[in-house]
């Protein structure tokens, strides 16, 4: 065993040590680049193993000698200068099964995973190796590896090498469920609440901070309240709005208090306080809620965990997940649900919102744990009971135990002086306790039924001796034969009891018709649980409701506003039925959505999959198999509707073992998972390879028919057993899994057939490029055919699809040049790549042959119907004063009607304007306001008001105007240049007034980055002044450009064309690029350069316009109809020498050059080029007849919105294909928001990052860009926005005039209701928030409220002011409108009562939380963030407190006043004048 010495080095101090292993090939001559070496100390044989790959040889490392990366060498306690082991090794032997990734700060799509997947194969890999994917500006690092079935330091991943990437940065929802038992206390005396806050989010809080976690973190508190009523009339009208009823006629309402939204924190301790301030009022403040005085309300009472909203709270939180693609963010990726309940882990359901749920989380790819911290009980969790409407003796409770959520159980490692025993069961209470909360939830019929269950007779729990309890539940859950005839029979034991059980006597009799529920009690088992009401024939539910049986009752039900209640299953021979206290006795078929999740588990050493806080405390008994027969037998009978209810009755049938449970092996294995000895898994590993290779070769061997496994867990693999005890799975809640890019199920070929309807079509890239590219504006080159199949297959990753991989592959594959997800069924000489993916019950085959791609999708013959739910609520977020209505409804996504074909073709030919983005296509946007630049915090910490502009902002339209043009010239990649001859031609003398320090020469080269290739300079070429006639000379420069000239008052138009055309001292013209003409130049670079050189009041506008109508200038498009237009808008010279040999002709297609270019007119600052008197300033809402609130009202044909095309891998990192559009406004107009949207589907998160990142940077002189929402007032009853956010209502006082005079009186009525909201406009104005242009809503023609949308100078809030026509009330025309009137404005629906008028006002929760905290009021006494010192300022002026309204109002009349006075001066002087 030959010996090395072992040196470290630093990588980066010298360049010939700059990887992870350096040594010298004299001492290997058989290593190559890329093999793996492992290295260990001789004497730790059996110790930690390094391996490392070798990137490269070095000559300078000595013989013997080999040097590592001294950071590698401390983590694997390797001493310097000491001796090691090292010997190439077999990458096969040292692969590795499965590793984890984490990432931070950044937003990584699941395309990019897949890219980073294939980067990394054949790569050697050790615990926390930082990975850098420069191509894809991706960073992330290693943080656990499985192999074998154990934890390993290092490996090799390979293709098989399933990778889990994990988030540091991730959207978190933590909702604590404020049932009663929050208020119990638990085996050591604390509340559950304490447990829940002190214990459970302390630990949780702790580790966040341990592992530098970043989350963006929402808390929110719910519960539901049920009302002692039996009809709606008991109620008052004010408490109607809310009210829903459930399956047994309760009325309930749904809370949820918002305790923080959208945070991040270094420090969450301090958060804690803040939820115990809330629980002390939490539950006094929901169930008084509707108190009034002299009104009587039904008594309230608040629900038991079982009963609660669980379902409901994890459907809100989809409602926002699963609109990722309209907010991103770039950095944070992964979202996470947490329900933290006082419960042990069982709650009754709708079957209809479980179905609704169960798919919405599969399909969403979102984590949902639940947390319980109530005492794991003895059965299995969690588990949902179905709502059963039949309540005679004979109706089963029907059982599913979903393993779409993570369950954890959390304990405190508190200790009891006189025990270590840990109770698993809460005993239920005695008769004098019951309570009104318990007849609220408990099962029977009618109150009195309810009390007599409840308080059933004490003696049965007293006197064990009287009751053979053994031979009772030996009884009870004896298990099913497979032949029975009714699955309510059961083998009676021929044991002797002391009390005769109910089901014995109920079968001998056949008398189940004369039992009626007052004679059960003295016969009533005692339950092992309160919260689990079981049927009195302790029967568990059916596995799977018939099909009849189903569309039966959503038939029946269809009417319904309310959610659909199930009924009871009809009983079916033979059926297998789930029994939570032993769920292992039905195992059930593999269907992809059970197997959705399963690649983010590790194997054990069984070759299981494990989940790690699953502890099993004693060895399962393994003699207790049940015959093979009988498992076929069950399966069958299970297995006859084959795969359409499977997932619709949501009994989670769809699981699945590798080694099938035929083999009887994964039974008694997986439950040892922890204590088997070697031999077995020796025994366990043989039996398994033999079993694959028994299967066809050809096909999966997960196939739908032979495939089965456990109902219970999120593995399906590990049996459950009464020894199970769960923990906390603590790497979920920290750094949460996102959905994995892989899994391993396809359907056989019978199931294809049988229940798929297939439908394929083929792709030519090549011929479809070679017709678009050359109708195209600007030449780019196509995609070629394997990178289109690439990211045809990137987009369906990137909608939830997962590639399909096989663990044992045909041995052809070996042939053809395979991707990481193949599947060969033709000959491989023919096949190039073939993926195979899919998503819930939707399989897509993309094969590439030659150069044909063909698309194979598969959709489910019977597809689901869909389901919406509609669902009341009241919720109070931060800042809000009370809990408002809103409401929501849950929809399962019709998946299989994605337009694949419309997508595969926009890629084909990329992005062409035949196949835009659509809705539907669910692209990613990022939104952008472009805001001016002004240092508010400061001022306003100064005068301790907010109502301080426009008296404190400059006016520096011009620097704003400035800054935009070079913005947008960034976006457009054209970039400013001007020639150094120029330059020092003239020495420029800039005023202090309008200061351009970019124009400056000296700052010019800090400002600009060196010009990158394809960006187009602006150029002067530097040839001798020639003055043309009529010229003086000047060297003053004012905009930028170099001034040697002035017109005299009659220069012609040829000869200021002529100067305009100077090479020198004319505009400047941008070079040569495709698709502009030469001689290029903006609009407004014109008119500023006429401005300064016109001095006779000669508008230049008219100029330009006199010159484009005689054929001197023309739009760059070559589009002689475009009248001249002030702005960032392109024309060029026409009258230059065709012959020259830079000479380009215009594109000559409009509509193609404007799919290419960002065009915008400039409106508001004609004052920049042409002098206009100057008015005295009357307040818009006095003025005899008040000026268009925007832009879109004066010109009503406008555009609001225009698209071009977008490259955004402008820095070419990346080797993929990017591109995307981008749409803005089609106007810039000062004091007004200007909105940008990038919209994307073939980028890659990290590059578009960096796109507009540089973009920031460009912006940030004079304005800067902020990221917006795209539903900033995220109203009640709005479809895409977060149910748990709402605008806050901050009315205004109307009646401060003396007398109680109305506003407006001396006006026509018909302008009042306008004036009113140029006040309101004004009021905004004064406070700093700008107007947001947007689209109509609505067709025109309905009488619709007009509003208009503000967001603040500082862009951390929004506002918005609506009122209709008719005094200012709304004759909603649609319910929606209606309810966000009652439920944010607090109106009825009678439109008699006068609407209140105020604003909506809403945070920008797109803004990075650690910003947003930055800017605090320096002075104040405690800090105050100076965006609640804006909400409490603005709210203290619309109530008029210190008369500050009315001032104002005063201010403003006294303006109008004095305007009217200067009219009448001037009219008298001008009659003076004529009489003269």
């Amino acid at each position: 065993m030959k010996l090395y010495k072992l040196n470290t080095h630093t990588r980066g101090c010298n360049k010939s040590y700059d990887a992870d292993l350096v040594m010298n090939l004299k001492d290997h001559p058989n290593a190559n680049v890329g093999d793996v070496v492992e290295i260990y100390a001789p004497d730790e044989e059996n110790g930690t193993h390094l391996l490392l790959q070798i990137t490269e040889f070095n000559g300078s490392c000595g013989r013997d000698v080999i040097s590592i990366e001294s950071g590698i060498a401390n983590a694997f306690k390797m001493r310097p200068y000491s001796n090691v082991v090292m010997r190439i090794v077999n990458p096969a032997d040292v692969a590795l099964d499965s590793i984890e990734i984490t990432f931070k700060d950044q937003y990584m799509g699941r395309s990019e995973m897949w890219r980073l997947k294939t980067y990394l194969t054949d790569t050697c890999v050790y615990v926390n190796k930082k990975i850098d994917y420069n191509d894809m500006q991706i960073r992330c690092q290693v943080y656990e590896m499985w192999s074998q079935g154990e934890r390993v330091a290092s490996g090799v991943i390979t293709e098989d090498t399933k990778i889990v990437f994990r988030s540091s940065t991730s959207m978190v929802y933590l909702f604590l469920q404020m049932s009663s038992e929050m208020w119990d206390f638990d085996i050591h005396g604390d509340l559950y609440f304490e447990k829940a806050v002190n214990g459970f989010l302390t630990e949780l809080f702790q580790k966040w901070r341990k592992l530098s976690c970043n989350h963006e973190v929402t808390i929110v508190l719910f519960s539901r309240t049920f009302y002692a009523a039996k009809s709606l009339d008991e109620f008052p009208e004010h408490m109607r709005d809310c009210l829903q009823q459930d399956y047994k006629g309760r009325f309930y309402e749904d809370f949820y208090r918002v305790a923080i939204q959208n945070e991040r924190c270094d420090d969450w301790c301090t958060v804690l306080g803040q939820l115990r301030k809330l629980f002390t009022s939490y539950q006094a403040t929901v169930l008084r809620y509707h108190e009034r005085e002299n009104m009587k309300i039904p008594p309230a009472t608040n629900s038991s965990a079982t009963q609660g909203n669980f379902l409901e709270v994890l459907n809100i939180s989809l409602n926002t997940f699963e609109k990722h693609y309209l907010d991103r963010t770039f950095d944070r990726t992964g979202q996470l649900s947490v329900v933290i309940t006082p419960g042990v882990g069982v709650f009754s359901v709708d079957r209809e919102l479980t179905n609704i749920t169960k798919q919405r989380i599969i399909d969403n790819g979102v984590g949902s744990d639940l947390v319980c911290v109530g005492e794991q009980p003895l059965h299995a969790v969690p588990l949902l009971k179905f709502h059963n409407k039949d309540t005679t003796l004979t109706s089963a409770d029907d059982y599913s135990l979903p393993h779409w959520i993570n369950l954890s159980f959390y304990s405190t490692n508190k200790k009891i002086a006189y025990s270590s025993f840990i109770p698993r069961i809460k005993l239920p209470l005695f008769g004098s306790q019951v309570t009104l909360h318990d007849v609220v939830v408990g099962e029977g019929e009618g109150e009195e039924n309810e009390r007599h269950f409840l308080s059933c007779n004490q003696s049965e729990y007293k006197h064990n001796s009287l009751f053979d309890y053994d031979a009772y539940d030996e009884q009870i859950f004896q298990p099913l034969p497979a032949q029975s005839t009714c699955s309510l029979q059961r083998i009676v034991r021929a044991k002797k009891t002391s009390v005769p059980s109910l089901e014995t006597y109920a079968y001998r009799n056949n008398d189940w018709e004369n039992l009626t529920p007052t004679q059960i009690p003295s016969m009533r088992r005692k339950m092992s649980d309160p919260d689990i009401h079981h049927g009195t024939s302790a029967m568990l539910a059916a596995l799977q409701p018939d099909t009849t049986n189903l569309s039966e009752s959503l038939a029946s039900e269809k009417n319904s506003r309310r959610t659909i209640v199930s009924i009871a299953p009809i009983v079916r021979p033979g059926r297998a039925l789930i029994n939570p206290f032993d769920p292992s006795q039905v195992t059930i078929k593999l269907t992809s959505n059970r197997r959705r999740w399963t690649h983010i588990f590790p194997k054990g050493p069984t070759g299981v999959l494990i989940q790690q806080h699953h502890y099993q405390a004693v060895p399962a008994k393994t003699g207790q198999q049940r015959p093979l027969q009988q498992i076929q037998n069950n399966s069958q009978s299970g297995s006859n509707n084959n795969n359409e209810q499977e997932d619709y009755g949501c009994e989670n049938g769809e699981q699945y073992d590798r080694v099938s449970s035929h083999s009887l092996l994964s039974k008694s294995a997986s439950s040892q998972s922890f204590v088997m000895g070697d031999e077995k898994i020796d025994f366990f590993k043989r039996r398994q390879n033999s079993l694959m290779n028994a299967l066809p070769a050809n096909v999966p061997n997960l196939t739908a028919t032979q495939a089965k496994s456990y109902l219970w867990g999120a593995t399906g693999e590990q049996e459950w057993t009464p020894a199970i005890t769960t923990g906390v799975d603590w790497k979920s809640l920290t750094i949460p899994a996102c959905l994995p890019i892989t899994t391993d199920y396809f359907p056989d070929k019978r199931s294809l057939n049988n229940d798929y309807v297939i439908s394929d079509y083929t792709l030519l890239p090549d011929d479809v490029n070679h017709d678009y590219a050359q109708s195209r504006a600007v030449y780019r080159k196509p995609l070629s055919t394997e990178e289109v199949c690439k990211e045809i297959v990137s987009q369906r990753l990137a909608q939830g699809f997962q590639l399909i991989v096989v663990d044992e592959k045909p041995p052809s594959v070996g042939n053809c040049s395979s991707g990481s997800a193949v599947l060969p069924v033709k000959p491989p000489c023919e096949i190039n790549k073939e993926y195979l993916l899919s998503i819930g019950r939707i399989f897509h085959k993309i094969s590439l042959i030659g150069s044909v791609i063909t698309v194979t999708g598969y959709r489910p013959r019977h597809p689901y119907p869909p389901i919406n739910v509609d669902y009341r609520y009241r919720f109070h977020a931060p800042q809000h004063e009370t809990y408002e209505i809103s409401g929501v409804n849950f929809t399962t996504e019709k998946l299989e009607n994605f337009n694949w074909n419309h997508m595969d073709l926009y890629i084909c030919t990329r992005g062409d304007v035949d196949y835009p983005l659509m809705e539907s296509l669910k692209y990613w946007r990022y939104r952008m306001y472009l805001l001016p630049r002004e240092n508010i915090v400061n001022k306003i910490a100064s005068c301790q008001r907010c109502d301080i502009f426009p008296d404190v902002t400059a006016d520096n339209t011009r620097e704003q105007v400035e800054d935009f043009v070079r913005l947008i010239e960034a976006v457009s990649k054209l970039k400013r240049q001007y020639a150094r001859k120029a330059r020092q031609h003239d020495t420029p003398r800039i005023t202090e007034k309008h200061h351009n320090p970019i124009n400056s020469p000296q700052q010019s080269i800090n400002v600009r980055p060196k010009l990158e290739n394809g960006r187009i300079p602006r150029i002067f070429p530097a040839t001798d002044a020639v003055a043309a006639a009529g010229i003086a000379a000047r060297d003053d420069q004012d905009d930028g450009f170099p001034v040697d000239i002035k017109f005299s008052p009659n220069a012609t138009l040829a000869e200021i064309f002529e100067a305009m055309k100077h090479p020198v001292n004319g505009v400047g013209y941008f070079s040569q690029t495709q698709s502009l003409p030469s001689c290029t130049f903006v609009s407004y670079d014109a008119l500023m350069w006429l401005k300064t050189r016109l001095n006779n009041g000669r508008h230049p506008l008219e100029l330009l316009e006199a010159m484009r109508k005689e054929r001197m200038i023309c739009h760059a498009s070559g589009d002689w109809k475009k009248p001249v237009v002030p702005g960032f808008v392109f024309y060029y010279v026409v009258q230059q020498d065709k012959n020259a040999k830079d000479y380009a002709p215009p594109l000559g297609d409009y509509s193609a050059f404007v799919n290419e270019w960002l065009e915008i007119e400039f409106q508001g600052c004609s004052f920049l080029w042409h002098d206009e008197p100057v008015t005295t300033p009357v307040p818009n809402f006095l003025r005899d007849s008040p000026a268009p609130q925007s832009w879109t009202e004066t010109c009503s044909n406008k555009r609001v919105y225009r698209q071009s095309h977008l490259e955004i891998d402008v820095n070419q990192k990346s080797d993929r294909m990017e591109w995307g559009h981008v749409k803005h406004h089609t106007v810039l107009q000062p004091r007004f928001a200007f909105e940008i949207v990038v919209e994307w589907v073939t980028s890659s998160g990290p590059i578009v990052a960096d796109l507009i990142g540089g973009w920031m940077r460009k912006a940030n002189q004079f304005n800067f860009l902020v990221s917006v929402p795209a539903d900033p007032m995220a109203e009640p009853f709005t479809k895409k926005s977060d149910p748990l956010r709402g605008p806050i209502f901050i009315p205004l006082c109307t009646t401060f005039l003396p007398n109680g005079a109305a506003l407006f009186d001396e006006f026509p009525e018909d302008s009042r209701s306008d004036r009113m909201l140029f006040l309101q406009d004004a009021i905004l104005a004064k406070f700093g928030f700008l107007p947001c242009v947007l689209e109509k809503k609505y067709s025109i023609g309905k009488d619709l409220p007009k509003e208009y949308q503000y967001v603040h100078c500082t862009g951390n809030m929004f506002a918005l002011i609506r009122c209709a026509t008719n005094n200012y009330q709304v004759e909603s025309p649609i319910l929606q409108e209606a309810n966000v009137t009652r439920c944010v404005y607090g109106h009825t629906n009678n439109t008699n009562v006068p609407k209140k008028v105020g604003f909506l006002w809403a945070w920008n929760h797109m803004i990075p939380n650690k910003k947003w905290k930055a800017q605090t009021i320096n002075n104040s006494a405690d800090g105050e963030l100076f965006q609640l010192k804006m909400l409490k300022d603005f709210r203290e002026f619309c109530s008029n407190s210190d008369q500050r309204l009315s001032t104002f109002w005063s201010q403003s009349q006294e303006l109008r006043r004095r305007a009217q006075k200067f009219e009448n001066n001037n009219n008298n002087t001008d009659e003076v004048k004529v009489r003269a």
